[in-house]
């Protein structure tokens, strides 16, 4: 095995730990503070390649590999886990799926604006009675002769009050579950599509811009379906499966980011006349917080590796899920401790990244879900 990355990859993640490190990271306590999305960055991540990384040049992607992806996401992560958020969706999410699923005239109308960001995307599948359900969603869809008619409510939809174009998933009739179930591409402009800001003020990613969603008679065209009629949950999980990868490698830089704090303040931080750092039960902290942070970015590196060989990767996305959000949430957990007070305080970056840890336990699946998915490759279904 070799575990080296190749000078292709080396420049990717070089390119996106100086954009993270100098142009996301400066602002990203000023925009979590006014919970406001940094709109500017969108069109400078199309200028680096990143909005659609993995998508083929002649449709305005990158081309990159799937371990150069996740290099991104990870560099995004370390930074801010809102911007990384925006990414996931409107690539992992939009991106990856209208190139995966769409027509050959689908592809070529929007790939091209979604990598520069002239266009900026969102996903529509949780309602107010299914999230972790997805196949018991509300959404109607009619037929009729030269249109399909949309009517629900979606919530929680990032990039949802800033997007051009969504993905919506509705059914044809619910009690077919996942089978009656199709996609749509609806640009926001059309008619029906009323969307406004979610209620409340949340926990974490409170620079992502989150939105509830009402369409209402909203009518589109017969060509603006994604996929075929009745593939929509096929459309949604794969989807799904390029989003986890998004959210595991961004826990993974996440974590860095709190375990390099933790080694530039306990090395500075002097108490009793010695450096905190100093101190066994410090250096065991320490220790852990990097073997942990190691295991993960090796589960996530091996489910792109694998997606770049075209193997199935549904368990192995969903391991790197479990595992790396799991032990970012702990690695964040102990930074805060380590911090002390000034970890409870936004002075420090720590607070915000023990915030939006919590997110990325429960997007794109939550961590109980992650577990159901991976038992059931390993015993199957009773």
């Amino acid at each position: 095995m070799d575990f080296r990355l190749t000078p292709e990859q080396e420049a990717v993640r070089q390119r996106a730990r100086d954009f993270a490190r100098h142009e996301v990271a400066p602002i990203a306590r000023e925009a979590d503070e006014k919970g406001e999305f940094p709109l500017h960055l969108v069109r400078r991540m199309g200028e680096l390649g990143f909005l659609c990384g993995p998508v083929a040049p002649e449709y305005g992607g990158a081309g990159m590999d799937y371990v150069s992806f996740a290099l991104v996401y990870e560099e995004l992560g370390w930074a801010d886990a809102s911007v990384r958020g925006f990414l996931a969706v409107h690539a992992g999410l939009v991106s990856l799926c209208i190139r995966d699923w769409g027509t050959e005239e689908q592809k070529r109308k929007y790939l091209p604006r979604l990598a520069t960001g002239e266009m900026i995307g969102c996903y529509c599948l949780t309602e107010p009675n299914a999230g972790s359900d997805a196949a018991s969603l509300e959404t109607r869809v009619r037929e009729e002769e030269d249109a399909y008619v949309l009517n629900g409510e979606k919530i929680w939809i990032t990039n949802g009050n800033i997007a051009d174009l969504a993905i919506v998933f509705a059914t044809h009739d619910p009690s077919r579950r996942h089978r009656g179930i199709s996609a749509f591409l609806v640009e926001t402009s059309t008619p029906g599509f009323r969307r406004e800001k979610m209620p409340g003020k949340e926990l974490g990613h409170r620079a992502s811009d989150h939105a509830r969603i009402v369409l209402e008679e909203c009518r589109v065209p017969k060509d603006a379906l994604l996929g075929q009629p009745g593939e929509g949950f096929k459309v949604a999980m794969s989807a799904l499966d390029h989003g986890r990868l998004g959210v595991a490698a961004g826990a993974v830089g996440l974590a860095q980011a709190c375990l390099d704090a933790c080694v530039d303040f306990t090395t500075t931080r002097r108490q009793f006349g010695r450096r905190i750092a100093d101190f066994q039960m410090i250096q065991a902290t320490l220790a852990d917080m990097a073997a942990a942070v190691e295991a993960a970015r090796w589960l996530v590196y091996r489910a792109a590796w694998m997606k770049d060989q075209g193997l199935p990767t549904t368990k192995e996305t969903s391991i790197a899920k479990l595992f790396a959000t799991e032990i970012a949430a702990k690695v964040a957990s102990e930074a805060v401790l380590l911090h002390g007070g000034r970890g409870y305080s936004n002075e420090y970056p720590v607070e915000r990244h023990y915030r939006d840890i919590k997110g990325l336990q429960i997007y794109e699946g939550t961590s109980h879900i992650q577990r159901i998915i991976i038992a059931r490759h390993l015993v199957g279904k009773g």
